[in-house]
């Protein structure tokens, strides 16, 4: 997960490899290709025209179907094509594209503002606001500044993106093909998943950064990314550009042990316990398997996720190889002479008090859980916001919590608005009890003394379920003009109200502001110590002449490598490429197998158009390569030798699933949809000829 700067001291490898490009057109972000690769802030995406066309996953553009969709016009199921630029559907208030433009090294800068002396929360609190400075003198209409962290401090850099407000749904394949297999086949080779959509951004007249409104015009990106039709064969070079959201590669053996023993087992159950909820509300009541579709598709996936990781830790003895790795870098630091390049001793007792840290929070795993599980309650996430935002207002500007500050507040407008589309009252009760249920559970030194207080003795389902039923009949907060109302309350407006949601949240939010000041506190801590842990294995690493890339961030990373299939166990060996023939024969006319009628009869008479493999005279589907992804990559374009687009990573393989913790160059292989399946589908299946024609895609008719 190479950062863009690093690729032309890895030229040697990239030549070797088959890249035709100059790799120092790689590393610079305002040029092609890589100023075509935008963020979606949970996903990746690609211009792929000069109006502002963006090619992403099915499964990132899922919100926007969601977000359109009813019981009687259910487009996540049925697909949707604009067949003219007024056609095309608002997403949500808060969909976002965006595009990297700089990146600055800014270590020095917040550094400056430490001391040596400073408890972790004073560290904490010096650091936010040495990032809020920069940010602040960063930013300008349109433009969103972050300061991305990596290593948990081992450097800083200051990223200016453009931010895109008004992102319209263009086009997606019935979920017959978008999620074809499901989560059946989820991280599972062979796959046969067409798991692409395209969006569009647009903006004002003047080209400035705007809102949805029907006079905006479509973005003009300074470049895009042209399609290779011909896609690529076994062993060609291909690279993947995207926003990787996160790895624990450099976590301590400690926290590999917690995860494998506590975490993961208690959010695999945790979260199965909430898709049977939901699964079973939307048999009764089809609205509510609509608005929580896109939150049941998450939670499948999460739940598989962690299951996999479980599995794939077990079986690479992960554990004993991070203890080793460990050991191996105490036993050459204790070899580091005093007054040398590197005080050894010193960087000891740093891991030994990073270990002490990551202990200490690890012992709250079950609340941070209970409050984590918490936040996926649509009244009490809109009670929280509204109550935080009327406090957050009292503060100057930079001193506000970071979420809530005034560039922040057009998002949380757009929270409350869409809120109606994605929440049922009778389900969110049913959530809220089931998460109180695992919070009488806890320690009572873990527990908030308000919400035992309004709790006053409830602990079994029986009395929790009363206790709720109460809290949603004197709340207006289900009313979506009362809940942007809020937002504008003051503290005293605060204070007078008798809203039962925003009356229990008053009382709530000292108690949660406790919980994140000694978050707060263990963060600031952390950042010395983790910064002197990096530190310790970039100076190992150089001994051994290897280079080090930081742990996935949210910021724009490369990968690259070669289509290649792998060898998951004895006498079973993974070819690179599925073919449509592959769909028909697992096709059962049963969801998640249940592909159009349309499409296995044309499957069946090999009515390719043209886009079959010239090798074979076969149509493929999905390919796979030695990419080094996780999530966030969702998205991300798969370019050929020359910079062409030839297909979008998606997913990984059940082997290398917790690659996140160790990674396996052997059976770690990502998925991508094949752009011959694509455009087939597009131009065969779905008739979306404007798109094909928008990218100047020539098709054989």
């Amino acid at each position: 997960m190479w950062q863009p700067p690093q690729l032309p001291s890895l030229a040697g490898q990239l030549e070797q490899r088959g890249l035709a490009l100059d790799p120092k057109q790689l590393s610079t972000l305002t040029s092609w290709p890589l100023d075509a690769v935008v963020s979606l802030g949970f996903c990746t995406a690609s211009f792929v025209s000069p109006d502002g066309l963006i090619v992403t996953n099915h499964h990132c553009g899922y919100s926007a179907l969601q977000y359109n969709s009813t019981p009687q016009k259910n487009l996540i199921n049925d697909g949707f094509l604009a067949r003219a630029k007024g056609d095309e559907l608002p997403a949500d208030p808060t969909q976002r594209v965006y595009v990297t433009e700089q990146i600055s090294d800014v270590t020095d800068r917040i550094n400056a503002a430490l001391k040596p002396e400073m408890g972790g929360y004073a560290r904490f609190v010096a650091i936010d606001q040495a990032k809020k400075r920069l940010v602040q003198a960063c930013e300008q209409p349109g433009y969103r500044c972050d300061v991305y962290t990596f290593s948990e401090g081992y450097d800083y850099q200051l990223i200016r993106q453009k931010e895109l407000r008004d992102i319209r749904l263009v086009y997606a394949p019935p979920l017959s093909i978008g999620n074809y297999g499901g989560d059946v086949d989820n991280f599972m080779w062979p796959r046969h998943t067409g798991d692409f959509s395209f969006l569009r951004a647009y903006v004002a007249k003047d080209g400035s950064s705007a809102s949805y409104s029907k006079g905006n015009v479509p973005y003009r990106p300074r470049h895009w990314l042209t399609v290779n039709p011909k896609g690529v064969r076994a062993g060609d070079f291909v690279m993947a550009a995207g926003y990787p959201w996160r790895t624990d590669r450099y976590r301590l053996a400690d926290e590999l042990q917690s995860t494998i023993d506590l975490q993961y087992p208690a959010k695999v159950s945790a979260y199965k316990d909430l898709v049977a909820m939901l699964d079973t509300a939307g048999k009764t009541h089809p609205d509510v398997g609509v608005k929580y579709a896109d939150f049941i598709a998450n939670l499948n996936n999460a739940m598989k996720y962690y299951q996999g990781n479980l599995d794939g830790l077990a079986r690479s003895n992960a554990l004993a190889v991070k203890r080793s790795q460990e050991a191996a870098l105490d036993q050459w630091l204790a070899q580091q002479k005093p007054g040398g390049a590197l005080d050894g001793a010193a960087l000891q007792a740093g891991v030994a008090n990073l270990r002490q840290l990551v202990d200490a929070q690890l012992k709250l795993s079950d609340r941070d859980l209970v409050l984590y599980i918490m936040q996926f309650n649509g009244l009490f996430h809109a009670s929280y916001q509204i109550v935080r935002l009327a406090q957050e207002k009292q503060k100057p500007n930079l001193a506000r919590e970071d979420g809530f500050q005034k560039r922040d507040e057009i998002s949380l407008l757009g929270e409350q608005q869409r809120l109606d589309r994605r929440f049922d009252p009778g389900v969110d009760q049913q959530m809220l009890v089931y998460d109180l249920q695992r919070y009488v559970k806890l320690p009572s030194d873990q527990r908030l003394p308000a919400l035992d207080r309004w709790l006053d003795g409830a602990s079994d389902e029986a009395a929790l379920t009363r206790r709720v039923a109460t809290l949603y009949a004197g709340t207006r907060l289900t009313d979506t003009t009362a809940r942007v109302a809020w937002l504008s309350a003051t503290p005293a407006q605060i204070h007078a109200s008798n809203d039962t949601w925003i009356e229990l949240m008053r009382d709530l939010m000292p108690d949660l502001l406790a919980c994140e000041h000694e978050e707060k506190t263990f963060e600031g801590n952390e950042s010395a110590a983790r910064s002197g842990y990096m530190a310790a294995l970039v100076a190992f690493n150089a001994s051994h002449g290897l280079p080090v890339y930081h742990d996935a961030n949210k910021s724009l990373r490369v990968t690259f490598g070669t289509v290649q299939g792998y060898k998951p166990r004895d006498a079973v060996e993974y070819v690179p490429f599925t073919t449509a023939d592959g769909i028909v024969q697992k096709d059962t006319r049963v969801e998640p197998f249940n592909a159009p009628p349309a499409e296995l009869s044309a499957i069946r008479i090999k009515a390719f158009d043209g886009f079959a493999s010239a090798e074979n005279g076969m149509l493929p589907v999905d390919f796979l390569a030695n990419l080094d992804i996780t999530g966030g990559n969702s998205g991300s374009p798969t370019l050929d030798r020359n910079g062409q687009l030839v297909g979008l990573a998606f997913d990984g393989d059940w082997e290398g699933v917790s690659s996140s913790w160790l990674f396996n160059p052997d059976e770690t292989r990502s998925i991508h949809v094949d752009v011959r399946y694509m455009l087939w589908v597009m131009h065969h299946l779905d008739h979306a000829d404007n798109l094909l024609d928008e990218m100047q895609v020539t098709t054989m008719h």
